[in-house]
């Protein structure tokens, strides 16, 4: 059975900074029901679910143009229904997520916040929905914003919050096909299969493993509240070797809005995806749109 608003599993000690304690230097812009426009985050549904309430976030960097090429941000949120002593909160839904953007600072990037599709046809705010509609929705909305808004298909990187964390491993590898549309993986806080708590219909080890095999070798930037050795330990003990990349955040929060504060862990995971992504410096001012 699942069990909601689990708390991270190394709770982080009470002593770390809050991250309100600095000011941010971006703000999420809001979904709007408005046609894609640069700087402009939309609701889009996807042609074929046109009959149903699921739906994604879609954001057009301030430099997007007709005809250039733009690396892709893909981003599942976390669990909704959350809240913990601190104050950080989850609804689970694709408007509330924040690692694209400030991973991006809203330039060089198309930034794709996708839904848990679930079977009453619309957005699951809590797990995964309908697994096999989930990834459908997830390769199809790939393929969309790649044709329709230049999105560079060899650039495509796979990022998540808590529940969307273990989704890079549970959608994002859960078959060859959906595993075959990334360059490169962003996992904030838990990994698939690394938490036993956590007992979803195939969280097991030997399942998570299959999964984790689909990596073949592409990178990962695995960070998380209070450091990262639980996850680095179950990685290690399933024998599977990648470029992982492991980064406490600095703060005590479960909350993805770290990357709108200038700090070590976000510019060393904006480096890290300049790198994967071929981009020539960190931050992403004035680079051109091609690689």
């Amino acid at each position: 059975m699942l069990r909601d608003n689990i708390e991270p599993r190394s709770m982080p000690p009470h002593d770390l900074p809050d991250l309100r304690a600095i000011p941010p230097d971006l703000v999420t812009p809001p979904m709007l029901d408005a046609d894609p426009a640069p700087g402009r985050r939309v609701r889009q549904t996807l042609p074929e679910y046109r009959h149903t309430q699921v739906h994604h976030a879609l954001y057009l960097p301030t430099d997007w143009a007709p005809g250039g090429r733009f690396p892709v941000l893909v981003e599942y949120a976390g669990n909704g229904g959350y809240r913990n002593e601190y104050g950080d909160e989850s609804h689970g839904v694709v408007e509330g997520s924040n690692l694209g953007y400030g991973i991006s600072g809203g330039e060089g990037f198309l930034w794709l916040c996708l839904p848990f599709v679930g079977a009453d046809g619309a957005n699951q705010t809590q797990w995964w929905g309908d697994i096999e509609a989930t990834c459908d929705y997830c390769r199809q909305a790939v393929r969309f914003v790649c044709v329709e808004y230049g999105g560079d298909a060899e650039r495509v990187i796979l990022c998540g919050f808590s529940r969307g964390a273990m989704a890079c491993g549970y959608v994002g590898l859960h078959d060859d096909a959906t595993a075959a549309l990334w360059c490169g993986f962003v996992a904030y806080s838990h990994w698939d299969g690394a938490d036993e708590r956590f007992a979803y219909t195939g969280s097991d080890w030997a399942s998570a493993q299959e999964r984790l095999k689909r990596l073949d070798g592409r990178p990962a930037f695995i960070c998380h509240e209070g450091g990262t050795t639980a996850t680095e330990a179950y990685l290690r003990s399933t024998r599977i070797e990648a470029p992982f990349t492991f980064m406490d955040t600095g703060f005590r929060n479960h909350n993805d809005a770290w990357v709108l504060r200038d700090c070590p862990a976000r510019r060393a995971l904006r480096e890290w995806v300049a790198g994967v992504v071929g981009r020539r410096a960190l931050g992403y001012n004035h680079l051109s749109v091609e690689a």
